[in-house]
């Protein structure tokens, strides 16, 4: 007969688990940094120059004044 009988079950599926997670985390921040600091984090700033030119308009003529 035996003596030295080792039995392993389960236990460490856990710890795989939650390494999985804690590693997903983990690649998640790293495209969210790459994104934030390697682009400059916000977007080019864009200078816009609007100019309306109307043409001039002259107000009607006042009835009754002129003959």
């Amino acid at each position: 007969m035996a003596d030295n009988i080792n039995n392993t079950t389960g236990g460490g599926g856990s710890n795989a688990g939650l390494a999985f997670i804690v590693g997903g985390i983990v690649v998640v921040l790293a495209v969210i940094a790459y994104f934030v600091f390697a682009r400059g984090g916000a977007p080019e700033t864009k200078k816009v120059d609007v100019d309306v030119n109307l043409p001039e308009v002259s107000a009607p003529a006042v009835p009754g004044t002129g003959g």
